[in-house]
């Protein structure tokens, strides 16, 4: 079954050096399907190994087959969970196959509704500016630290009904789950086994409790709908809302944490585009979905073969691991024309930077809100910013984040709340 080719899309410290373009390019023509060791690395262990898929159409055609390759199996991350762990992780949404994938979604999509969301749309300018105000006098800031990583974090406790004085949870929560195999967040036995129950219950209990609190004092947010929720006539299980809490949490945060100061790099990477940009705001919403394009916020997506199969000519057995990689799909040259060109005008622009297939993001509609709220009250306050140093990004093979991003600008005054 293994090949001989060695070029190496595993290794987590690879990422942090940024999107592997020339050898994803390599993998793209010579082994679209290629047969990945998953050595050891830093002490993380090694595994059996897995095909990586790296063109569009095949990266599309798993996300749309959960017949051929499922995400219950095996539940989606490169890493085999432990055994024991397996059938709690298998109920989260995000592990499931159709029927069962299809009946919780239903419950996310009645109260993950546009609608819902663009109720929370003033709240999430008045943040941005805010936000904005406190770094825009100084002239130089830490993006992330600063500004980007808060952002998210107010917005989705508002939208789930988190108490202000409980943010800093998610934070800490999604560092130790998505930054596990970098030093700056890992966390003892959190790093080998970050999405086991052991290392969650703290995650859990609060939910639970949580959710106790919206059953006693409903109100208009997420947390108080998926505490009364139904399914078949049944209130959720307390594994399945915790792993609905453990999802909108970490996913919801860390979608838009990862693509804000990845779309602003894009951007200060490309100055013709951001001039142009800047000249024509209308171009706002093509220039966020090249940045998705550009920089996806997820890297890359574990599958299970149910059955053997052929993936681009190349046989695959049933049992196998499939991982899906975005950031190549996004720059696939059979799909996408002239692809390492950073074009805000791109159309079409069928990214999977959201993924595809039944898995697609829930959230989308709430991320493109958030970031185009935030491009629209920084680019334009801030128009000459620059990078003042090198970006620092996480070590990791599954989320492509921004952990440092040095900016500079002419100080600007505050405006306040809009």
């Amino acid at each position: 079954m293994p090949d001989t080719y060695t070029l190496d899309v595993f290794d987590p410290n690879i990422y942090a050096h940024g999107i592997p373009h020339d050898t994803y390019r390599r993998l793209r023509d010579e082994h679209p399907v290629h047969w990945q060791e998953e050595h050891e690395v830093d002490g993380w262990p090694a595994g059996p190994g897995f095909w990586a898929v790296t063109r569009h159409e095949d990266v599309v055609h798993v996300l749309r087959t959960p017949a051929e390759y499922s995400s219950w199996v095996g539940a989606t991350q490169i890493r085999d969970p432990d055994p024991q762990d397996l059938p709690f992780i298998r109920q989260m949404m995000l592990n499931m196959d159709p029927p069962d994938h299809g009946r919780l979604r239903r419950i996310v999509s009645r109260v993950f509704t546009p609608r819902r969301v663009e109720r929370f749309a003033a709240d999430v300018a008045a943040r941005a500016r805010l936000l904005v105000d406190e770094i825009a006098g100084r002239g130089e800031c830490d993006l992330p630290v600063d500004v980007t990583d808060e952002y998210p974090i107010q917005n989705l406790a508002d939208l789930l009904g988190i108490p202000a004085a409980d943010r800093g949870r998610i934070l800490a929560w999604t560092n130790r789950v998505i930054g596990y195999q970098d030093p700056d967040h890992a966390e003892g036995a959190a790093r080998v086994n970050p999405r086991s129950p052991a290392m969650l219950a703290d995650m859990f209990e609060y939910a639970h409790s949580l959710a106790d609190f919206k059953r006693r004092n409903p109100a208009d947010d997420v947390m108080t709908a998926l505490a009364t929720a139904e399914v078949d006539g049944q209130e959720l299980s307390d594994a399945e809302l915790s792993m609905f809490f453990f999802l909108l949490v970490i996913a919801g945060n860390d979608t838009v944490r990862s693509a804000l100061p990845g779309g602003i790099l894009a951007l200060l990477d490309h100055p013709g585009e951001h001039r142009r940009l800047l000249a024509d705001p209308g171009l706002l919403d093509p220039a966020i979905e090249e940045t998705l394009r550009w920089h996806p916020p997820v890297l890359s997506f574990r599958r299970t073969a149910v059955k053997d199969t052929v993936l681009a000519g190349r046989p695959i057995a049933a049992g196998d691991k499939v991982v899906v990689f975005h950031a190549s799909a996004n720059h696939d040259e059979r799909h996408f024309p002239d692809p390492m060109r950073f074009d805000i005008t791109r159309r079409p622009n069928d990214h999977v930077a959201f993924g595809d297939g039944p898995h697609v993001c829930l959230g989308a509609h709430f991320a493109r809100l958030q970031l185009r709220t935030f491009y629209r009250e920084l680019l334009w306050r801030l128009p000459d910013l620059e990078l003042a140093g090198p970006p620092a990004r996480l070590v990791s093979n599954f989320i492509a984040g921004v952990k440092h991003l040095p900016v500079r600008y002419t100080p600007a005054p505050r405006l306040g709340t809009p």
